[in-house]
């Protein structure tokens, strides 16, 4: 059984509804399902900065922005200094994925994903109303989409996608999956990030048979993948109460990981708590 311990890090003042966070240079890349900036906070200075992702209508703010028209920023994943955001495609008006150097602290580029989730979608057989993508790994050839289960259907789902580009040269491969029950409702996948030849991932339940809705939040697991066999090694609850909806390394010895954890507290407070994870790796 992994041993582990959970404990609150620090509270950042000014973020609210985090989805999903990267870690670099002692600093956090942090997305929210309802801003279409990316913020990055300093952990050493404690200093908060936004950069600007989608050139929005004056009149719509860049923060708490209402349910309908938000872009729905839900993953995450780096490679190097490159950073890539992707809307979960749960809507229409959530089907883009931002590409951001790290380095140069700039949005490169915009690319309209419609094409490519309707095809997984179809490969995958999976509804629209059953489609929402919440998770992000990058190895630099692949990417590994997280299809989160918390439609009618409890679709859980991996795509992994090869090929020169996102928009039109692509292949699309589906593995789904059965996660473990809270009150007999199923987890669902909500983030992941690698290390070595493993995904870490996260799967939170949540009460709603809703991609767009909100339910009560029962628990998180976080688990491990096999990426050559595309088989989970194992899940471990890690909380009875919170709906972690982002992961990323923190630090790494020859015996444990500490991961870096964000919730999403569904509500308008901006203000976003940051746990430690610190899980034995054997």
């Amino acid at each position: 059984m992994k041993k582990f311990t959970l404990e609150i890090l620090f509270q950042i003042i000014g973020i609210g509804s985090a989805s999903g966070l990267v870690y670099k240079d002692n600093s956090l890349f942090i997305i929210s399902d309802n801003a279409s900036v990316l913020y990055e906070y300093n952990i050493e200075s404690k200093k908060l900065d936004q950069h600007k992702l989608l050139e929005n209508n004056p009149e719509i703010p860049t923060e708490n922005i209402p349910k309908k028209i938000k872009p729905d920023f839900e993953a995450i994943t780096s490679f190097g200094e490159d950073c890539y955001i992707f809307g979960s495609g749960s809507t229409e008006n959530r089907q883009k994925m931002v590409y951001f150097d790290s380095s140069q602290k700039q949005k490169v580029s915009e690319t309209d994903v419609s094409a490519l989730y309707q095809v997984m979608q179809s490969f995958g057989e999976i509804s629209a109303e059953d489609f929402n993508i919440e998770g992000a790994v990058y190895t630099g050839e692949n990417w590994f989409l997280f299809n989160r289960g918390n439609g009618k259907s409890s679709k859980n789902g991996i795509f992994t996608i090869g090929g020169k580009n996102l928009s039109e040269e692509f292949s699309v491969l589906y593995n789904s999956y059965k996660l473990p029950k809270i009150k007999k409702v199923q987890s669902s996948f909500t983030d992941a990030v690698r290390v070595d030849n493993k995904i870490y991932f996260l799967a939170t339940v949540e009460d709603t048979k809703s991609t767009y809705e909100d339910g009560a939040v029962l628990g998180t697991f976080i688990g491990r993948l096999d990426i050559e066999k595309m088989k989970i090694d194992f899940t471990k609850k890690i909380s009875d109460s919170h709906k972690f909806e982002g992961i990323t390394v923190y630090k790494e010895s020859a015996k444990e990981i500490e991961f870096l954890l964000c919730e999403d507290k569904d509500n308008a407070d901006l203000k976003s708590d940051i746990f430690r994870l610190t899980l034995e790796k054997k």
